[in-house]
């Protein structure tokens, strides 16, 4: 379990904080590049406990700014979008999309152009990738090299981000990610009723196995089967917020980042994608049906725009904690083993059950939570090195973001996962 201080060292994100400033340093999504227009509507973001607004200038580039206008902290979500810049519709003042100051029209024409040089905009590097805009709110003038992972490298076909909103911390979000051995308790039914991953409902105990890697560290969840093979399930877990997650060979590859929005909210981006050949539709309609109780006839009533907004709302249909998430004791009599309704009523509701910020003073941990202690081992370490000066741990400039891959395989008992052809390193898409 972790002490107070350090579980509130982990929770707290804000600007001033330890953790809030470690994880300032990494890039992260923060907006569908979808959702952005040329010259359309600007669009607040809350993220890290602070207030932005994204928008599309008239040549395509996108802006990041702090919501409120440098003037008089009016919100830039009213500003007109256009020439390239956003202008403030209370005094006028006009914000190129690099945050340069163009136009003061509220003060004396004589002194503008002066005026206007001295005033600072807190704006923001950002970079578009796997149908995200991704942004970097650390304190370097230079951003750090942006991690080309394998999903953000290919043709919007090939991939489906969507975004669910959490009521708990970013931690209680990434620990429930990382976290291999509810798979077959918490998604028993699911499991079974989907025919993918049942081995794991076979053995509900796994062990654990890790290597330590520059991002962080690659995790083998070993479970023995009834026929003298071993499920083995392998996971990279990339500081600090990136889980990818080991899939069947029938379904598509899946990273998860768990985003902070404020101490208390998480934004959960669930990234989709093929390596080899495009999402069909009847995939991007299975992968909706994880998280919401529809029919088929609803489901295939959708047309593509209606599919992006309804995987974005996947939370929406989840309830809270006063309805209990509309947990189905009728369902659970006759089978059902959690009574929630889908595989995200489950994740989501075990999240938040805890309450916003879990009191891990409490928790009783076993071997089944190796991997959680490791992070948070990891986590502290990092942490608190940064805040002592030291650079970033994850950033290190000899990591191949292209190469990480989790994958699910079965093996014989006793062989080395390590040494397994499936696992060998896979081909890079490459990092520049």
């Amino acid at each position: 379990m972790l002490t107070r201080e350090e579980n509130e060292l982990l929770s707290r994100i804000g600007r001033a904080t330890a953790t809030g400033a470690y994880l300032r340093e990494f890039w992260m999504p923060a907006v569908h590049s979808r959702l952005l227009e040329a010259d359309g509507a600007p669009r607040r973001v809350r993220l890290m406990g602070e207030n932005f607004v994204a928008f599309r200038a008239s040549d395509g580039r996108v802006g990041f700014f702090d919501e409120g206008c440098p003037h008089r902290c009016t919100s830039l979500a009213l500003a007109r979008n256009e020439d390239n810049a956003l202008t403030c519709i209370f005094h006028g003042w006009k914000i190129d999309v690099s945050g340069k100051v163009v136009e003061v029209p509220s003060e004396p024409p004589e002194r503008r152009a002066e005026f206007a040089s001295k005033v600072r905009v807190r704006h923001y590097p950002v970079q578009e990738a796997g149908g995200m805009v991704w942004v970097y709110l650390g304190q370097d003038e230079q951003p750090p090299r942006f991690p080309r992972f394998e999903f953000n490298q290919l043709p919007p076909s090939h991939s489906q981000a969507h975004r669910a909103v959490v009521h708990a911390s970013w931690l209680q979000g990434m620990e429930t990610t990382i976290d291999s051995s509810h798979l077959g308790v918490l998604h028993s039914h699911w499991l079974r009723r989907s025919g993918r991953s049942a081995l794991a409902t076979f053995n509900t105990g796994p062990t654990f196995d890790y290597v330590v890697k520059p991002y962080g560290f690659r995790e083998a969840a070993l479970r023995d089967l009834f026929d003298g093979t071993v499920y083995t399930r392998i996971r990279e877990v990339v500081m600090p917020f990136y889980s990818f997650v080991a899939m069947e060979s029938t379904s598509p590859n899946l990273t998860v980042m768990l985003i902070p929005i404020d101490d208390e909210w998480h934004a959960q981006w669930y990234v989709w994608y093929d390596l080899n050949k495009p999402l069909t539709r009847e995939t991007r309609l299975g992968l909706l049906n994880n998280y919401r109780p529809w029919s088929a006839e609803r489901l295939a009533a959708l047309d593509d725009e209606q599919l992006a907004a309804a995987l974005d709302n996947v939370a929406a249909e989840v309830g809270d904690r006063d309805c209990l998430w509309h947990q189905n004791r009728a369902a659970m009599k006759e089978g059902h083993f959690s009574g929630l309704a889908t595989l995200g009523h489950e994740d989501f509701a075990v999240a938040e059950s805890t309450g916003p910020i879990a009191d891990r003073t409490r928790e009783y941990l076993g071997s089944s939570d190796s991997t959680v202690i490791r992070y948070r081992r990891v986590m502290l370490e990092a942490v608190r090195a940064h805040a002592a000066g030291k650079p970033a741990r994850g950033l290190d400039r000899t990591i191949d973001y292209g190469a990480i891959r989790a994958i699910a395989l079965r093996n014989r008992q006793g062989e080395d996962w390590r040494e397994i052809d499936a696992f060998k390193p896979p081909q890079s898409l490459g990092n520049d």
